[in-house]
This record gives C-alpha cells, sequence and structure tokens, in this order.
C-alpha cells in the first residue's frame, strides 16, 4: 500500500494540533495501520509529551541528519499502541536546524515502511510551516470556533492551495453546543461558509482531553467512551475511506450519551 504523508496545520497556535495529531495518529493505528509521527516542532517539542514518550526520547530527526545515528534509532515506538511510532523534533534547535529539502529527504527514506505518516506543523506560516507541508500530499486543518482562528485558518487554506496540496481538509476542535445554540460561538455552518474546505471532524470540547494529555495518555485509549475520542476515531475512520456519519452534537447530551453506552454496551457483549 502505497505511504499516505499527511500534514496537520493551522496557522493560529493553541488551536490543539498537537492533540489531534497524537489522538488520531494512536486511532489509525488501533485500525491495524502503521503509522509514522512527525514533531515538525524545532524548539518546542510536545508531541512525545502527548504521547506519555518524553523518557524514551534518545535521538531527534537532527540527530539522524547529522550522522549521530540511523533514522531507525531516533524512531520512537510506542509499546501502547501497536504500530504506532514518533520521530521527534529537536528541543534545542530552532526552526531553520532543518531544511525543507531534508524534510523531505526523511519522509521519502520513511515512506517504505509505513502506511501513514503525519507530520506535526509548528504555528506560524514561516520556515517550520515549509517544512512540515514540503513532502505531504493531504492536509488537515485544525481550526477553532474563533474569529482570529479561522481567518488564519483561511490564510493557510490559501497558501496550501497556491502549493497544490492534492487534499485540503477541516477539523474543527474545541466545539461547544451549548455556545453556539445561545450565539455566543461560531457556529459548524458558519465555519466551513467561511474556508470552503471539506469538513472531515469535529471535535467538541472536554476537560478529559486536558487530564489525558497531562497523563501522556492519548484519549482514545481510554477505555471509557467520550465525545471527543469517538469524535477523533471517527475521523480516522473517515481517512480510511469509510463512510462514517458525524455526531448530532447539538442535540441533547444525556440522549447522545445514551446512545453511545448503548452502542459500546453491545459491542462489548
Amino acid at each position: 500500500m502505497k505511504c499516505r504523508v499527511i500534514v496537520i496545520t493551522s496557522g493560529k497556535g493553541g488551536v490543539g494540533k498537537t492533540t489531534i495529531t497524537s489522538n488520531l495518529g494512536t486511532a489509525i493505528a488501533q485500525l491495524g495501520k502503521k503509522v509514522c509521527l512527525i514533531d515538525a516542532d524545532f524548539g518546542l517539542r510536545n508531541l512525545d509529551l502527548l504521547l506519555g514518550l518524553e523518557q524514551r526520547v534518545v535521538y531527534t530527526i537532527i540527530d539522524a541528519l547529522a550522522g549521530e545515528c540511523t533514522l531507525e534509532k531516533a524512531i520512537v515506538r510506542d509499546k501502547r499502541t501497536e504500530g504506532l511510532h514518533l520521530l521527534p523534533a529537536a528541543q534545542n534547535r530552532t526552526k531553520e536546524a532543518i531544511t525543507p529539502e531534508q524534510m523531505k529527504e526523511v519522509i521519502e527514506e520513511l515512506k517504505p515502511n509505513f502506511d501513514y505518516i503525519i507530520v506535526d506543523c509548528p504555528a506560524g506560516i514561516e520556515m517550520g510551516f515549509r517544512n512540515a507541508i514540503v513532502a505531504a500530499t493531504e492536509a488537515l486543518i485544525v481550526t477553532t470556533p474563533e474569529v482570529a482562528a479561522v481567518r488564519d485558518a483561511d490564510r493557510v487554506v490559501g497558501l496550501l492551495e497556491s502549493e497544490n496540496m492534492q487534499s485540503i481538509r477541516l477539523i474543527v476542535n474545541r466545539l461547544r453546543p451549548e455556545m453556539v445554540q445561545m450565539d455566543e460561538m461560531i457556529s459548524v455552518e458558519d465555519i466551513l461558509d467561511l474556508l470552503v474546505v471539506p469538513l472531515i471532524g469535529i471535535v467538541p470540547d472536554d476537560k478529559r482531553i486536558i487530564t489525558s494529555s497531562n497523563r501522556g495518555e492519548p484519549l482514545v485509549l481510554s477505555k471509557e467512551p467520550s465525545l471527543p475520542g469517538i469524535a477523533i476515531k471517527n475521523i480516522a475512520r473517515r481517512l480510511e475511506g469509510m463512510d462514517v456519519p458525524f455526531l448530532d452534537l447539538m442535540a441533547p447530551q444525556d440522549t447522545l450519551f445514551g446512545r453511545i453506552k448503548r452502542f459500546f454496551g453491545v459491542s462489548q457483549k
């Protein structure tokens, strides 16, 4: 199977890109795929923390490029999720420590060994952004329902289109349905009208995301079902070409949770 190279980007910082990357990579690996997550945020390495792999990082992508180790040695295998791997960034280097050409070479070397390579793009649209998108053919843009985040996402859509990105899809993160209903938050429909990008997922806000991130345990690994966990697993299944309906997040939460618990109850029997 041909390896798919996907960049997860946004433009604006603080929208949850790294959280989406860690959970989505885990969810894809749970589907039996071999996944390599690349942290392209040089100087601000966080993906290893969210995956709970920080103690196991010995070498980084920079060490491999410098010839201090092989690329294979720099890759950390996740022991909890079979098929999930991380190529960490260097914490003590700037975004200029690697060129787009070097990043492309690294990804080309990795491609024969993986089904998916997912690049966690740093905030902004400078060199770090160029490095992250250089070898990708697909982009997932993460935005939150905030005016500044949507405006920055729109700028990134334009940049990706100018680079002839083959596929650009949108993830709306941290949606609060009750605020949308009270006209205190931009609706998904309004975001889609502004960005004109196909929607691949809506992830509701939930304090358990913060808890799981602090523990270094992706929420999709939790045995207790949660709306964000299910939403991210659904994005993974859509990437795999499955026809998965979107959760009706505007439905009363007790009704929605009831349906989810019944579903999981049946599946566990």
